[in-house]
């Protein structure tokens, strides 16, 4: 990397210049060279920690390609998350069989006139010693090895026909898993919850381009036309690092759309800014964070006024994570001191706690605290709320409960995002029912002084540590003078 200047953030090296980091890991077979022993042993633990769980095999699918509109044009590949846990390798049309410890491969060696478009690739028995697989084997012997295997299903339509052909049994991503399948999904979770030291590497780096992405963001707002060229910022940052977005970026105006995929709309003074966006690492592991901006540099009065009551609520839970506290606490604090924050500034009325004992404060504040971070943005929310919700929990209908992602004690090596917000959504605010509920909770005509405010929400990535709570994110500032300056800097 020549003489340049290098900083640390969260342990991983960015180099001031151009924040470009040093990419030694893996995705694809082009870059198999690149892998150690440490992936090797780090696969074989985690195959070592299931198999104490479980007393059956297991054969995990990594999916394949997906046409866009004619077969040799595809979407971008993405393999299962449970594969890529315990496989480490993003490889297209692969299986992985687990038992008792033991990996075996199956997948086809590279067909020669591939070669022409694709460059050389490497065979199925190098792949095998890379990820420390004891037998490698073509696709065409799977069918012998499927007796009495678990599976999680995978998302492609493809692939998951085929394990249901093979299993002789459904297997289809819509429904929950049953039998040893959900055997094997809750056995999934108890190894995946909390992070390795080997996907903590991965999550740093994530984190760490995350942050630079909004930094240019931030930086690039004030000469940008329409939304799509701060997103373009964002994302440049990101593909120079040979990563990829975690999820569809938004970077929005409207940030009552709380996930709004939009980009055309025009940045105006008077606007906030809300971008949502994180890298993905080559080998699948998320980054996920929100900072809320003025389009001019500078808050107005009423922005400002409502940002601080968010960034409090942010502050109060993050300083309350620690090993044994409840996530759903924490979201309760959130609501909490959002609607305190509210009625200090005159939109609610009443006391902060009895308001959020009749959900009033989710006519701002809808959605939960945050949500478990890994492989998946959501991690292993494909498997419902086996992973989200501790045993024997279920999803509240409550009003101000209904989106929790997380209702789980923490443990050290959980990582979650914390992620309050203040919105306000037209569904919401103008429901016939909800208006009559809480009208004599809500002062409306406070309320419209702060028009210009139509989303806030701010987000960071915090690890569970035996001492406390560590931000992977803490390198993006969050106070609203500090992002001011980037802003307007």
């Amino acid at each position: 990397m020549g003489n340049r200047a290098w900083r640390m953030e969260n342990n991983y090296q960015l180099p001031i210049t151009n924040y470009l980091l040093p990419i030694t890991y893996y995705q694809c077979p082009m870059l198999i060279q690149n892998t150690s022993n440490s992936l090797v042993d780090t696969l074989r633990q985690r195959r070592q920690r299931l198999a104490t769980l479980i007393d059956f095999p297991v054969i995990l699918w990594s999916g394949n390609t997906n046409p866009r509109n004619f077969p040799a044009n595809v979407f971008p590949f993405r393999a299962s998350s449970h594969f890529l846990y315990f496989a480490g390798l993003a490889l297209p049309n692969a299986v992985i069989r687990l038992e008792a410890g033991k990996l075996e491969l199956f997948m086809d060696d590279p067909k020669p006139s591939s070669a022409l478009w694709h460059g050389e690739m490497p065979m199925r028995e190098e792949i095998a010693q890379k990820i420390g697989a004891d037998v490698a084997k073509p696709m065409v012997e799977l069918e012998l090895s499927v007796e009495g295997a678990a599976t999680i299903a995978v998302q492609d339509a493809g692939t998951w026909t085929q394990q249901s052909q093979l299993l002789d049994r459904l297997v289809l991503p819509q429904i929950q898993p049953a039998g040893i399948d959900l055997e094997l999904a809750k056995a999934i979770v108890t190894v995946r919850l909390t992070h390795d030291e080997a996907a903590l590497i991965e999550l740093r780096k994530a984190a760490a381009v995350t942050v630079e992405a909004h930094k240019a963001g931030m930086r690039a707002t004030t000469s940008a036309k329409i939304e799509a060229e701060v997103r373009a910022a964002m994302e440049a940052v990101i593909i120079a690092h040979n990563m990829t977005t975690s999820y569809n970026s938004i970077v929005t105006v409207h940030g009552e759309v709380l996930h709004n995929e939009q980009y055309h709309h025009s940045l105006q003074p008077g606007d906030l800014l809300l971008a949502d966006v994180g890298a993905e690492t080559e080998i699948g592991w998320a980054a996920d964070v929100t900072r809320t901006w003025a389009v001019s540099g500078k808050f107005s009065s009423t922005q400002r006024d409502i940002y601080d009551v968010v960034l409090a609520a942010h502050d109060a839970c993050i300083a309350k994570i620690r090993l044994g506290v409840e996530y759903e606490d924490i979201h309760l604090l959130a609501c909490t001191v959002i609607a305190e924050g509210l009625v200090n500034l005159g939109i609610l009325k009443g006391n902060a706690e009895d308001l959020v004992e009749m959900d009033a404060h989710a006519l701002f504040f809808p959605h939960g605290i945050g949500h478990l971070l890994g492989l998946d943005v959501h991690d292993m929310e494909d498997l419902g709320d086996l992973a989200g919700y501790e045993e024997k929990r279920e999803r509240s209908d409550r009003f101000g409960l209904g989106y929790l992602r997380l209702n789980r004690p923490l443990r050290p090596g959980m990582l979650v995002t914390i992620e309050p917000g203040f919105y306000q959504v037209p569904a919401i605010l103008n429901d016939a029912n909800l208006r009559s509920k809480y009208h004599n909770l809500l002062n409306w005509q406070r309320l419209s002084q702060f028009a210009d405010v139509r989303g806030i929400r701010i987000e960071d990535d915090v690890l569970v540590t035996t001492e406390g709570s560590e931000i992977l994110t803490a390198a993006l500032p969050n106070q609203a003078s500090a992002v001011e300056d980037l802003v307007g800097g």
